[in-house]
């Protein structure tokens, strides 16, 4: 089976799983997965599945991007914050249905191979940097939305400081080898918020403080021609 016809059934399985947001949908469909994950599972870029990365890290399987992502209630105007790059897949979806995405990594060798994949597919509304995600991007606060691709261990208090009123925030929570929910955070008029559990789901831990060893702060990086 081709990549394409494989692609195409992904698709067809995610409407089925209930996930039927159109523009969602078609962002998954406009991003070649394959390009996100190693050689070795090109053959699998399109099941629906998590597949391993460099640094322990993983990209995430597509339901769970999708539903991530539908939850995030993304419109074209917003300005969205993801901590955890990664492959820069999710981030990837996201810059098909907002204004612009902030997002970080720790890791600067994964950073430079997602900034890499960002220019290849000419995503330019995507601003990226190597850094603590755990402690936002206080210099571009607040933000319309924001997405977290590792698991809190508790409602994680700085980046909801920086979420607009009105604004989404979705984010696994809970311990890293315990259960793991996945949380939809909405910011109210009066700063108080309101959360909805959606899932259970399987993160690696948010992890902050200093970054790993070799793995130098990079300064923000705009994606441009």
């Amino acid at each position: 089976m081709s990549l394409h016809a494989r692609k195409i059934r992904l698709i067809m399985n995610l409407r089925r799983a209930g996930l039927t947001d159109g523009n969602v949908l078609n962002a998954i469909e406009r991003i070649p997965r394959e390009l996100f994950v190693l050689d070795s599972f090109h053959d699998q870029a399109y099941e629906d599945q998590a597949l391993p990365i460099s640094h322990g890290q993983t990209i995430s399987q597509p339901q769970i991007v999708a539903m991530m992502t539908e939850a995030l209630e993304v419109g074209k105007s917003h300005k969205v914050l993801e901590i955890g790059t990664g492959s820069g897949y999710q981030a990837a979806v996201l810059s098909k249905l907002c204004r612009r995405v902030y997002t970080i990594e720790r890791y600067k060798s994964l950073l430079a191979e997602a900034e890499q994949r960002f220019h290849q597919l000419r995503l330019h509304n995507i601003t990226s940097r190597c850094s603590d995600g755990t402690k936002g991007w206080p210099e571009q606060a607040p933000f319309d939305r924001i997405i977290v691709t590792a698991a809190a261990a508790e409602l994680p208090q700085t980046l909801t400081e920086q979420l607009a009123v009105g604004g989404i925030m979705v984010v696994p929570v809970g311990p890293e080898r315990g259960d793991q929910v996945l949380v939809k955070v909405i910011k109210n008029e009066d700063g108080s918020l309101t959360t909805k559990v959606i899932a259970d789901v399987r993160f690696v831990p948010l992890v902050g403080g200093a970054l790993p060893e070799g793995e130098p702060r990079a300064a923000p990086r705009r994606m441009e021609n």
